[in-house]
């Protein structure tokens, strides 16, 4: 992305919004829709264009956990770590992603930017666990088998997407 493209995005996205103060996390969650993160070049822009400062933006930023200042994958891979998501054995199945991806507790995101795993308190579904979600969609009583089997499948569908 070069900065002249972020800019005319970022200002569509505040010509929809409008520039008042209380626009402002609707701005940023459509600029991270966008990107997939809040790029430090779209903070500062907004910062300006807003007039609020960019301690301020990046306070919200941080404060709010749905945010990334992180570049992030095509698919985010949440896998709950809960309690009951934990008792039926949740460890494995992050063993199992963080294997199939080449990625480390410090290392989230795929270097081709195709994938990035997440580790969550609670998802919401204990009744289903474990548990991951793709790009939210819920995925229940998962194996490690079964999400290297999902990720090759979605890793195959890219790459017949990618011939087309």
């Amino acid at each position: 992305m070069n900065n002249g493209e972020m800019i005319t995005k970022v200002d569509e996205i505040l010509a929809e919004y409008g520039k008042e103060k209380a626009q402002l996390i609707n701005i940023m969650q459509a600029i991270q829709k966008e990107y997939r993160y809040l790029p430090e070049e779209s903070l500062k822009y907004i910062s300006e264009k807003m007039e609020i400062s960019e301690a301020k933006i990046y306070g919200v930023a941080t404060f709010y956990e749905n945010f990334s200042l992180d570049p992030k994958g095509k698919y985010v891979i949440k896998i709950c770590d809960g309690t009951a998501c934990h008792v039926r054995k949740s460890i494995p199945i992050l063993e199992a992603l963080r294997k199939q991806l080449s990625l480390t507790d410090k290392k989230k995101t795929t270097n081709d930017m195709m994938f990035t795993l997440e580790t969550v308190s609670c998802l919401g579904a204990c009744g289903l666990a474990p548990v991951i979600t793709i790009n939210d969609k819920v995925y229940p009583k998962m194996t490690p088998d079964h999400v290297v089997e999902i990720i090759n499948n979605i890793k195959e569908e890219e790459a017949q997407n990618a011939d087309k």
